[in-house]
């Protein structure tokens, strides 16, 4: 079967993050780090597995910065090389083991990525298993399986972007008959976002700032207003498109990225001070801002601009951060805190309130590519903003 595999390579890792930036077409070039080609299929791991094949498969931030290298290396002990990349997956059920009851041949289904003890046939669970939090599984290196925190990062599973890979039962969901593909595919991002929001204080009288709005911010926008909230919610939009999409999402107040520490003190009611050496200092400001960009410049403004005493989730995945000043996380007394992928509760939730908001979330992953198309989807991923779309998707 045809697949987009990560082959680990320490020189082409440190092409793609020393020359990419300048010459982003390194990075599926034959220098880079991706190969499209003939893979195995891979095998069920266990009677309780079943081959899917992708119908639809997002493109993550997070796979851009695996491909790209300028994320963090943190994530790289957990997982195994060669892999195929694709965690946000409609597809469809192929074949089953024989310990599969609930699923059967042409089934669609979405994917909830996580790989954790009870996939990997560990028993004891580990703590965060037992407590309902298996995404921070404490044997992502053990059991059945090759090192892997996600399908689309293990080698044993492989991805989404391929002709099929293989998923533990309990991790498909079913989709509805009402729910198109190209919606259904939002459906993990849309759970992460969700997640995050269930983290957050979020009372109608609070204002709450969301920085970004491409595919994560914009989800976050609309999760907030899946779970009823009334709080006021101000949103940083860089392009037209994406202003547009936040306002229609629910987003009471929208601002673009110019002049955009004058615009946030304005909106915010912050009380802007410039000291001699470093960035503006802000006194007031929002009480939540969810962080939905990961970039350095971002988080660093969501510090800024989040008053005392509040909180900032960061649902982005962050880049390496160099020049953040984090003073005021002491003075104001802020809670931090990361919102990583979801629970299954959380998951089914999302899966149910992206069904029943289907109409609204059209069109968000408008931009298609078959797997052979690979450099242009990649490069229209990495343009989103500039090329007026949200999110870009493989199609198998």
């Amino acid at each position: 079967m045809q697949a987009i595999q990560y082959v680990k390579s320490v020189p082409r890792y440190l092409t793609a993050r020393l020359l990419g930036p300048r010459l982003p077409a390194l990075y599926t070039s034959p220098f880079g780090t991706l190969r499209l080609g003939d893979v195995a299929s891979p095998a069920l791991p266990s009677p309780e597995w079943v081959r899917v094949r992708p119908r639809l498969s997002g493109i993550c931030g997070s796979d851009l910065a695996t491909l790209t290298a300028q994320g963090s290396t943190y994530f790289s002990p957990f997982t195994s090389c060669p892999f195929v990349l694709g965690h946000e997956v409609v597809g469809e059920v192929e074949a089953v083991g024989s310990e599969v009851a609930p699923w059967r041949p042409g089934q669609r289904v979405v994917l909830e990525p996580p790989l954790h003890c009870a996939i990997r046939g560990i028993e004891p669970r580990c703590e965060a298993c037992r407590s309902g939090h298996p995404a921070h599984c404490q044997n992502l290196m053990r059991g059945r399986l090759s090192a892997g925190i996600q399908i689309g990062f293990c080698r044993d599973t492989g991805g989404g972007w391929s002709h099929g890979f293989v998923a533990h039962a309990s991790q498909l969901h079913a989709v509805p008959e009402s729910l198109p593909d190209e919606v259904a595919v939002l459906v993990e991002p849309f759970a992460c976002c969700l997640h995050a929001v269930l983290l957050a204080p979020l009372a109608d009288d609070r204002t709450v700032l969301v920085m970004g709005a491409g595919t994560i911010g914009a989800l976050t926008v609309a999760a907030i207003r899946a779970i009823g909230s009334r709080c006021r919610v101000l949103v940083v939009a860089k392009h037209p498109h994406q202003q547009k999409l936040a306002a229609a999402l629910g987003a009471d107040e929208v601002i673009g990225t110019r002049d955009l520490q004058a615009q946030l003190a304005s909106r915010l009611g912050a009380e802007v001070f410039r000291p001699e050496i470093g960035g503006a200092v802000a006194l007031g400001g929002a009480d939540v801002c969810f962080e939905c960009v990961g970039s350095e410049s971002s988080l660093d403004d969501a510090l800024r601009f989040t008053r005392h005493h509040g909180s900032v989730i960061l649902v982005g995945m962050p880049s390496i951060p160099k020049r953040i000043d984090w003073t005021a996380i002491w003075h104001k007394e802020l809670t931090v805190r990361g919102a990583y992928t979801s629970t299954t509760p959380t998951f089914r939730r999302a899966l149910e309130t992206v069904d029943a908001m289907r109409d609204r979330l059209a069109g968000i992953a408008a931009a298609r590519f078959p797997l052979s198309r690979y450099r242009q989807a990649i490069d229209t991923a990495l343009h989103a903003g500039r090329e007026g779309i949200v999110k870009a998707v493989f199609e198998p």
